[in-house]
């Protein structure tokens, strides 16, 4: 699973501004798909600083929680959270490849919150999470969807149309195909072994300043662009994205500029 570690500084950082501004709308969407009769063993791939954990828990009466993210600073945080949830027992702790050392068929819910955009990485977490869940338990995935932060893509078009950069060209048309549809999403699902699949889709936008304010914002400099330069496989991307602020402060010096996100869900229930 091919996700940033965070040093102790940025996993305060997420927490304190990411958190309550980006990965909400993305755990607002899992919360209103959790399927719950007030009992539920749930394991949380990527769990980063532990949300939306303490939110699910809140909707049961017992059970269990466990996360896994392979960032020692974020676990920490996320320890600390747990050990004041009362209703569930909670478990963090370090992990760095699929599969897991967690016993298969031993949760009724996986979830995972804005995990790699890389096909591959996708197909892993999948993999695991069909391993781990009992039959017909759920899966929730929520991760940005096909269309999400085109306005960057667009402008790095631009650049390669406008200095004859054909690698970047081809870079951001493979970058803009990789986000999975509703369609893709839900045959990746049933392809790992999930029926009753069923995808909610909630296009947002975020609003920055200028150029500047973008790239220098937690949201995009923990999580954003680092997806977005993880799915172009370019060497030199600091040309590129100078290029991109610049374009923003000029094209949008006069208004606020924003940032389309679609917010996908994806639930499905675990094949006996």
């Amino acid at each position: 699973m091919t996700l940033q570690r965070l040093g102790p500084s940025d996993a305060a950082v997420l927490e304190t501004f990411v958190v309550p501004r980006y990965l909400t709308l993305f755990g607002e969407t899992l919360l209103d798909m959790f399927l719950s009769s007030g009992e539920a063993d749930v394991v949380h791939l990527g769990c980063r600083t532990g949300y939306p954990d303490e939110l699910i828990a809140d909707r049961l009466t017992s059970g269990s929680i466990v996360g896994l993210d392979p960032s020692s600073p974020a676990i920490e945080l996320a320890r600390t959270k747990g050990a004041l949830i009362p209703t569930v027992s909670t478990d963090y702790d370090v992990f760095n490849a699929f599969p897991t050392a967690l016993h298969a068929q031993s949760f009724t819910h996986g979830i995972s919150l804005h995990p790699s955009n890389a096909s591959e990485d996708r197909q892993a977490l999948l993999g695991e999470l069909a391993r781990l869940i009992i039959p017909q338990g759920q899966v929730l995935l929520s991760l940005p969807m096909r269309g999400s932060f085109q306005e960057i893509i667009d402008l790095l078009r631009e650049y390669a149309l406008k200095f004859d950069a054909t690698n970047i060209g081809k870079a951001t048309e493979a970058a803009s195909l990789a986000r999975p549809t509703v369609e893709g999403l839900t045959q990746e699902l049933e392809e790992a072994g999930f029926d009753n699949v069923d995808v909610d889709l909630r296009p947002v936008s975020l609003a920055f300043r200028s150029g500047r304010d973008l790239m220098e914002d937690p949201i995009m400099r923990l999580l954003v662009l680092p997806d977005i330069w993880a799915s172009l496989a370019l060497e030199d991307i600091e040309a590129p994205m100078h290029y991109v602020e610049e374009a923003i402060n000029r094209y949008w010096s006069e208004e606020t500029f924003e940032l389309t996100v679609n917010v996908g869900c994806a639930s499905g229930r675990r094949v006996d």
